[in-house]
């Protein structure tokens, strides 16, 4: 397996990108000059997500829209085929995980009263879908010339150190994708793939609310900072602001 030359423009998928954090990573490399594919499963707000993010790209830097729904194992291997004949080489440098649901934030139910369907929802999008698309685009992660990247969208509610009873479906899918991290990290790391997740904090998004504590651009930093910046070797961990948190 070659690896594509590492003069080529950068290339990321950021999945769940029409709007909220997704939007602003895709917003932020594109302003660097990369290449970023906008994942979204809503074909019409992806088109227009990406128009008007490629107008604000720098020089060199692009926005195109991919379509995938991260619950549906049939459109991630479209948009994995899909990926493959509009890269060079099929490689591609960087996967951000942020396509997710909150189910359970209006319902007020505690673990005692959920019901299982709404969790198996929650974790078809939220775990399973970065299980799913990671497994798919894991030969393409390997060709990149740089050392490919797979970033994670977390939260704060899925750490164990500090969970309580809010939001079940969503905190137990958080902590899985955690522990997904880990195991990813493990099995990629002889490949050069890094594998992090990280918490974005508490943002000002739809899902966030309006009484969120955190712009949009605060929640994109860190993730943005483990596609461009973080050491190669970093990888395996869960971040905050940069910094390692616990799990």
């Amino acid at each position: 397996m070659s690896a594509a030359p590492s003069s080529a423009k950068p290339t990321a998928l950021v999945t769940g990108a029409n709007k909220g954090i997704g939007h602003e990573i895709a917003r932020q490399l594109a302003r660097r000059g990369w290449r970023v594919f906008l994942g979204a499963r809503d074909p019409q707000r992806g088109r227009e997500a990406a128009a008007k993010l490629a107008q604000e790209a720098a020089d060199g830097g692009s926005v195109e829209f991919l379509a995938i729904d991260v619950s549906e194992p049939a459109s991630i291997a479209r948009a994995a085929e899909d990926l493959q004949t509009r890269t060079d080489g099929g490689a591609l440098d960087v996967l951000v995980n942020n396509a997710a649901i909150l189910e359970d934030a209006d319902q007020k139910q505690s673990i005692l009263e959920i019901a299982p369907a709404l969790l198996q929802k929650t974790l078809e999008t939220n775990l399973f879908g970065a299980l799913r698309l990671t497994q798919a685009l894991a030969p393409a992660l390997a060709k990149s010339g740089r050392g490919g990247r797979v970033i994670n969208l977390s939260s704060g509610l899925g750490q164990l150190s500090e969970m309580d009873s809010a939001y079940p479906a969503y905190s137990i899918s958080k902590t899985a994708l955690n522990a997904l991290t880990r195991q990813f990290a493990g099995a990629l790391k002889s490949q050069k793939i890094s594998v992090n997740t990280m918490c974005p904090g508490w943002v000002r998004t739809d899902m966030g609310g309006a009484n969120a504590t955190r712009t949009v651009e605060q929640g994109a930093d860190t993730a943005v900072w483990l596609a461009t910046e973080a050491p190669a070797e970093l990888t395996g961990e869960f971040l905050r602001d940069r910094k390692q948190i616990p799990w």
